[in-house]
């Protein structure tokens, strides 16, 4: 069966993650997605070692590169510049993340590539959204966590009053989530209208959106009724519990749960402590409730009370080791790891889309591309669709 978008052309101009994440999803739909890079190359190659390729294809450009293919541009080059107004002419997509003012000295703002095919769908993956007075700011990951009050969160829950980062570049992830959902809504507007459009997804917007659903909290009111913070994941107390060999994680999130769980812990009398006859006293006391699991947990190992408490119907997984991820059983059976050979680096893992889906098959697109892998190819279809 063909992919769900096979025959759409994303012309990919975005470098690190926020981009390169956005239409890898996409790419992994079907699409058809060429990135174009540097001769040098997208900086991401450079993160961690490379088998063979020094400092070409490390691991993280391997996760977020596959089924594309690649071509480089030197664009203060006329030849090459002319490449990518080809490329731009038979894009569906053009999605980059160069600052704007620098994409219109190079000719290649919106209304150019919109006299290059005028239904053009014109995605830029910036930091800042237009219009505020942070635009044209660079943006990374670290900024963006601190500009939302994320580095805020960790002191909340601890008690250290250091700011520190989420061990993650969560933002750039999560606003490449919200360009593919952008490009996706914009292909189906076109489909419906025939209309191409300009496509703003801006980093710091994107990532805020995300991070404030719980955490505007009572500042969502107007006066706020409490302080942001979503108290539930700051709770200092709402962390891991200690067990006879390491920590698992336990959520009692109902009140039916809660009496399951003591139940199951032999610790029914806990719930007689008035703090925690009702639902809505215990809710008054939960720190004190995790600090009552907390002095249960360390009577059993955890693979004890993984199989306890999820037969009763309680959620419990156990905390596992970052080294120790590509062993889970449940993302060993469903395929989450996927073994590949590179032509160049040899064996590594690939992490398909998640996503399933009934009506069309996710196909298995080739490896991450090396540098301009493929441009003599494309170039040379360019010109036979020129000719035509």
């Amino acid at each position: 069966m063909n992919a769900m978008l096979e025959g759409i052309r994303i012309v990919d101009m975005t470098t690190i993650i926020f981009g390169p994440y956005a239409t890898q999803m996409l790419a992994d739909m079907g699409a058809e997605v060429i990135k174009v890079e540097a001769p040098g190359g997208d900086q991401l190659r450079q993160f961690g070692r490379s088998r063979v390729a020094q400092r070409q294809m490390g691991p993280v450009h391997c996760t977020l590169n596959r089924g594309k293919r690649a071509i480089a541009l030197d664009l203060k080059q006329e030849e090459d510049r002319a490449t990518m107004a080809r490329l731009i002419a038979s894009a569906d997509v053009f999605v980059h993340n160069v600052r704007g003012e620098a994409m219109e000295r190079l000719g290649f703002g919106y209304d150019a590539a919109r006299a290059l095919r005028p239904d053009i769908l014109y995605v830029h993956c910036q930091g800042f959204g237009s219009g505020g007075p942070y635009e044209g700011l660079q943006a990374y990951d670290d900024v963006i966590q601190a500009a939302t009050g994320t580095t805020t969160l960790l002191p909340r829950a601890d008690g250290d009053p250091r700011p520190r980062y989420l061990p993650s570049l969560i933002a750039d992830k999560v606003a490449g989530l919200y360009g593919a959902q952008a490009i996706l809504g914009a292909i189906v507007h076109r489909l419906r209208s025939g209309e191409g459009q300009y496509v703003e997804v801006p980093l710091f917007e994107s990532f805020a959106h995300f991070m404030l659903q719980e955490h505007l909290f009572g500042a969502a009111f107007d006066p706020p009724l409490e302080p942001a913070g979503y108290p539930r994941q700051i709770d200092p107390n709402r962390q891991p519990f200690p067990t006879a060999d390491g920590y698992v994680s336990i959520v009692p999130y109902t009140p039916a749960t809660i009496e399951r769980l003591f139940a199951l812990m032999d610790a029914a009398h806990v719930l007689t402590d008035p703090r925690f006859a009702a639902p809505a006293e215990r809710l008054r006391n939960i720190t004190a409730l995790y600090a009552e699991i907390a002095r249960i947990t360390p009577t059993r190992t955890s693979a004890q009370w993984v199989a306890l408490l999820n037969a009763g119907g309680v959620p419990c997984m156990p905390v596992r080791d970052l080294d120790a991820i590509r062993d889970d059983p449940h993302l060993c059976v469903t395929g989450f790891f996927r073994p590949r050979e590179h032509p160049q680096e040899g064996s590594y893992v690939e992490m398909p889309l998640p996503i399933r889906f009934s009506a069309r098959g996710v196909p298995k697109g080739p490896p991450p591309p090396s540098i301009d892998q493929d441009g003599a190819v494309i170039r040379s279809e360019l010109d036979d669709e020129n000719a035509m």
